[in-house]
């Protein structure tokens, strides 16, 4: 996206909306950011009706603005439906088609993928939506490719969000595709909050109460944080939390819904991003820095990460296109 102007994200609110998120869409692209030296987010959340009951008739919405803010958006997000069998309504529905059209790109939290396949915008496409309700969407929708088991699914112009957590992920993940790896970590530090969880980790994650403090993983994380410049493997990971690898494994597993590689792979392609944002152009410095070893591995692992080249990622995030506006 372009710094120079403000990326308009609009919220499509419709009767039983989830406050969670609403407020999850509100806190990443609606608040200020005044510790961020870049223009924001254009923030609007709008419906068909000028007031909608929320979920269990929490409260009711009043105020906001009506579709013609879904029709000037750049990203259009549908929150989830409690109740996803019971079909939207057809203003939203075509207002989702009309944004598809112009090219606009377009979110759902959770249920949300719900509205957007009646909307006929995931045919054919890739997507994910709570696990519970998985089951009843392939056999509602089946021509969307759904992938029951991620935290969310990035197609290109469409990207969908399992529940409610995994909507902090795919926000977070947006932010960064939008404005680079070191803004989005600066935001997930201001809301406490772990960015390291990718889409393709698992939404369902076991989480058994460890028998001591000392079982999770967080200590055994910021350790490997602190080295990733360093040829850590698993083995190495293992020894140091003083189990197997086999062990290390399971945990990572149940903690954090991903392989002990591909968090380490992941973390050092975040370090490489941000050492590029930070200005430097020596990718064999960046691959050494981050213990991605090679240019060419770096190159292949920022590519399958973030769909750029390293020369396309540095002109979209580096110094020069993060000036302020004035």
């Amino acid at each position: 996206m372009s710094h120079g102007s403000s990326h308009r994200v609009a919220v499509l609110v419709d009767e039983g909306s989830n406050p969670f998120e609403l407020g999850v869409a509100t806190e990443l692209f609606g608040l200020s950011r005044p510790e961020i030296d870049r223009r924001w987010y254009d923030f609007t959340l709008c419906a068909a009706a000028p007031a909608v009951r929320m979920n269990d008739g929490m409260f009711t919405l009043s105020g906001v603005a009506g579709l013609e803010a879904a029709d000037a958006a750049d990203t259009l997000i549908v929150p989830n439906r409690p109740e996803p069998r019971t079909p939207p309504d057809p203003a939203v529905t075509a207002a989702i088609r009309r944004a598809a059209g112009r090219g606009a790109r377009l979110v759902s939290f959770c249920t949300g993928a719900f509205t957007l396949a009646a909307a006929g915008v995931l045919d054919g496409r890739r997507a994910t939506t709570h696990w519970k309700w998985a089951a009843e969407f392939t056999a509602r929708y089946p021509g969307v490719r759904l992938e029951p088991d991620v935290l969310f699914v990035d197609d290109g112009d469409v990207l969908t969000a399992a529940g409610s957590a995994a909507a902090l992920d795919l926000g977070l993940y947006l932010i960064s595709r939008d404005h680079g790896a070191e803004i989005a970590n600066t935001v997930s530090r201001r809301l406490v909050f772990a960015a390291h969880r990718d889409g393709g980790q698992r939404q369902f994650v076991e989480r058994p109460v460890p028998a001591v403090p000392e079982a999770s993983l967080a200590p055994l994380l910021a350790w490997a944080l602190e080295r990733l410049d360093r040829p850590l493997s698993v083995a190495d990971l293992a020894a140091r939390a003083a189990v197997s690898p086999a062990t290390l494994h399971r945990r990572f597993r149940a903690e954090l819904g991903t392989t002990p590689l591909a968090w380490l792979t992941g973390e050092r392609v975040a370090l490489a991003c941000r050492l590029i944002e930070r200005g430097e152009l020596r990718l064999d410095v960046v691959a050494e820095a981050s213990g991605l070893g090679t240019a060419s591995n770096l190159r292949a692992q920022l590519r399958r990460r973030t769909g750029l080249s390293p020369t396309t990622y540095r002109r979209r995030f580096g110094p020069a296109a993060c000036e302020p506006v004035g």
